[in-house]
């Protein structure tokens, strides 16, 4: 099984049609379906489905796509790093409260202090920044979730804090006065989750836990994975949310979001900056300043695992 055969395997799935393949990849078609055929043979099963008209891709064949992909991506994503070795580019991933509210407050600033700095910002659930910064994909990572990978440095940089978040209604508004002692009644509303995958997600299922809370007892009426349609969504009045205060910091302080505190212990939770242990200079640089940048605002604590 080469590369090369992956490559025109995955393009003729992903476009449909060995013609527009061999377009795309600038290979003839006979060289397309070679490589297709060379891969039946050694694997000794069909892949693809194919008469005059339809091509339908096997239960197996599936299976080899997104295998492929994930093969494909680590040889692209390491011949651009090496192609770009010299100019300082950084493969970024960070999970959606990084992404959102982190990087547009450190990188302008890092950008002016390193001109010749660049990153490529790519973003993810917590358990896929993990796995892209195992798997070598990203240079850096920011995680809302720590990573017991002992090929990776994991080090928290920031301390966020969980609201409970509701429309702004009379109703809301009149229960803010009893502070915590308003989450029993506010968990019975319908509820907002984040994806699995998630950090704030994780921080969210402990706090439920605390309260004696399982998320079969909940009225969960959605699940979404971005924190911007979360925040409109529960202004709009669809339910409450468990989120990130940084993130609805705007809302709250425009008064289109009411937020409640949650009790000590479940409330606070770390982001995490994951390095390889063979970072690249230009990765150590970058986290250095992330670290220093928040040091003076925060004091870091170690999450519960």
């Amino acid at each position: 099984m080469e590369l090369k055969q992956l490559r025109s395997f995955a393009a003729v799935v992903r476009y449909g049609s060995f013609t527009r393949a061999a377009e795309n990849t600038y290979l003839s078609q006979p060289t397309i379906s070679t490589h297709i055929r060379a891969l039946e043979e050694e694997l000794n099963t069909q892949l693809l489905l194919r008469d005059t008209k339809n091509l339908q891709v096997t239960p197996r064949g599936q299976e080899l796509y997104e295998c492929a992909c994930r093969m494909l991506e680590l040889q692209d994503n390491l011949l651009q790093r090496w192609r770009q070795s010299d100019q300082h580019i950084i493969q970024l991933g960070a999970s959606t409260i990084p992404s959102a509210y982190i990087l547009p407050e450190v990188l302008p600033l890092y950008g002016k202090q390193n001109p010749g700095s660049y990153f490529v910002v790519h973003q993810s659930d917590s358990r896929q920044v993990i796995e892209g910064v195992a798997g070598g994909l990203f240079d850096v990572g920011m995680s809302g979730m720590p990573c017991q990978d002992e090929a990776i440095r994991c080090e928290p940089f920031f301390r966020d804090r969980m609201v409970l978040i509701t429309p702004v209604s009379r109703r809301f508004l009149a229960m803010q006065s009893q502070g915590e002692q308003a989450l029993p009644e506010l968990l019975h509303e319908p509820i907002i989750l984040r994806e699995a995958g998630s950090g704030s997600q994780k921080s969210a299922d402990r706090f439920l836990a605390q309260m004696g809370l399982r998320e079969t007892e909940l009225r969960v009426t959605a699940r979404v994975n971005d924190q911007e349609s979360i925040k409109n969504l529960v202004s709009g009045g669809l339910g409450v949310s468990i989120v990130s205060e940084k993130a609805v910091r705007d809302f709250v302080a425009e008064k289109r979001l009411l937020a409640f505190p949650l009790p000590p212990g479940s409330a606070e939770r770390n982001l995490y900056l994951l390095l390889p242990r063979h970072a690249s200079a230009d990765s150590l640089r970058f986290c250095s300043f992330v670290r220093e940048f928040y040091r003076a605002s925060q004091s870091l604590e170690n999450e519960p695992q």
